[in-house]
């Protein structure tokens, strides 16, 4: 008896290990679905799910990043909860409950660490990325009713920084944790009004907040900050009539092709076209409506666009090349988040009131396949454990 005992004592790793996938995990990635608080874990060569972890709370405005060996995900929940899933096993490996509402969050340089920016209770929080023990908390600029200021557009850069724009105060800030223990500020005010999400360039070296409070965009040279904060595209909507914002445009899906940069207009149904060499307009595209993500396919040729509500049931694409519409598509309601496979022959994209995930062919502009996903909304491929400001 004792033997047996033995044995099965010794067998039980070896039973845990073996619901653990054996593979790597370059196709791999995770599907937000936001009401029932779970994680899709899926394979992008089979076009299957894998996993579905549950547990992780209030997922309404989630976002993830990955470890730099793709092993985790760190998911960044609205209620505060800052979740680490192991996408081999689709399992929950750790979770805490870091503020009252989170709005996103980063992975370090070097893998190490992850930030966390918060509406509630303000300000950021750093963690350590194996044990999501905190590491250091950054409070924000207390504001006139003595609350600290909402933090937005928080990203990782170079040097082993992190980046985010503070949303009540109108301030950007570089937080340099090369010595983790010794976290270092730089903050630059008076950037504008209401600054509402923020991008890093792919190389790492401009972050830009988009403004709320005024037509216009803060842009900081990170390579130079000493020559503090600029604005660009100021007043592009100046003498034309602003729609109803129904949603914010997310400026992280912002689009880079060439030397020109596309962005959403804020209350405009229009795509704006930047030179990037000296951050100034050259052109505007009619879209279908106020646009949420403009995403460009890894090789740059192609923008894919959805939009906020009334209009969230189509696609559009266009020619990065002749700055034309190619394409439209009816997706249905709710299309919320696209996600390209990372050389771009695939685009994934959530459908929130289909219950579903749509494939399509980036050549064909063809819908391949989908399946069923409860409420999807971001899509995240793990590819982005190895692009700066994903």
């Amino acid at each position: 008896m004792k033997q047996l005992l033995l044995t099965l004592m010794l067998m039980l790793p070896t039973m845990a290990q073996a619901e653990c996938l054996t593979r790597g995990t370059g196709d791999m990635g995770i599907i937000i679905e936001r009401a029932s608080g779970s994680v899709l874990v899926i394979d992008t060569s089979a076009h299957k799910v894998l996993f579905r972890v549950k547990g992780l709370g209030d997922l309404s405005h989630a976002s993830a990043v990955f470890s730099r060996d793709e092993r985790y995900a760190y998911v960044f929940g609205r209620d505060g909860g800052l979740s680490k899933i192991d996408i081999l096993c689709g399992a929950l490996d750790k979770r805490v409950i870091q503020g009252g509402n989170s709005i996103g969050g980063a992975i370090s340089q070097d893998g190490k660490l992850i930030a966390v920016s918060n509406y509630v209770p303000g300000g950021v929080k750093v963690f350590s990325a194996a044990d999501l023990s905190l590491v250091a908390d950054i409070p924000a600029t207390a504001t006139a009713k003595g609350k600290g200021s909402k933090t937005v557009g928080l990203v990782d850069a170079p040097g082993q920084r992190f980046v985010f724009s503070l949303y009540d105060t109108g301030e950007i800030w570089i937080l340099d944790m090369k010595q983790p223990d010794k976290p270092a500020l730089t903050k630059f005010t008076g950037i504008g009004r209401l600054p509402y999400d923020g991008l890093v360039t792919p190389n790492g070296r401009y972050y830009i907040s988009g403004l709320f409070g005024e037509d216009g965009l803060a842009l900081l040279d990170l390579w130079h900050p000493e020559k503090g904060v600029t604005r660009i595209l100021d007043h592009y909507g100046k003498g034309e009539q602003q729609l109803p914002v129904y949603k914010m445009p997310h400026l992280e899906g912002w689009a880079v092709a060439g030397n020109q940069a596309f962005l959403p207009a804020v209350g405009h149904h229009e795509v704006l076209v930047v030179n990037t060499s000296d951050w100034k307009e050259s052109g505007r595209i009619a879209v279908h409506g106020q646009p949420i993500f403009v995403m460009a396919r890894p090789d740059g040729r192609q923008l894919w666009v959805n939009f906020a509500f009334p209009d969230n049931d189509t696609l559009q694409i266009i020619d990065s090349e002749t700055l034309k519409i190619i394409k439209t598509l009816k997706s249905g309601k709710g299309t919320l988040h696209m996600e390209f496979t990372p050389r771009g022959e695939e685009v994934w994209v959530s459908v929130r009131d289909k219950d579903e995930i749509q494939i399509y062919d980036t050549q064909s502009l063809t819908l391949k396949t989908r399946f069923k996903a409860e409420k999807p909304s971001g899509i995240f491929f793990t590819n982005r454990a190895h692009q700066t400001g994903l």
